[in-house]
């Protein structure tokens, strides 16, 4: 079992900037792959970015240049680093972990989310 938290989330204005965390606990050492979906009002959600325990990193087009997702495996938390900030960058942000061993079948767990909030 994984339990994962977000924070960071708020209201900021456009071309601003907001650092989210997603603090996990529980199986730590069997997750692999971590990343953060994002769902804006009357939208499916959507990959942000992953990372892998190694620190590869990927990004959604949309994102690419104005976000950076990290890690740190000392600290069992990760971060999405949000500048430059777009008003349809408005969503409600998941943590998401993926897990290399299960011992119960399921891999993959989400956080509550937090809400991300760009408006003048």
């Amino acid at each position: 079992q994984v339990q994962l938290v977000e924070s960071g989330g708020g209201l900021v204005q456009p071309g601003g900037s907001l650092r989210l965390s997603c603090a996990a606990s529980g199986n730590i050492f069997s997750i692999n792959i971590m990343g953060w979906y994002r769902q804006a009002p009357g939208k499916q959600r959507e990959l942000v970015a992953t990372i892998t325990r190694g620190g590869d990193a990927n990004y959604a087009d949309s994102v690419k240049g104005r976000f950076t997702i990290s890690r740190d495996n000392a600290k069992n938390t990760m971060y999405l680093q949000m500048n430059m900030l777009k008003p349809e960058d408005t969503a409600v942000y998941y943590c998401h972990a993926f897990l290399t061993y299960s011992t119960d079948g399921r891999r993959d767990y989400w956080g509550q989310g937090t809400l991300v909030t760009v408006s003048s």
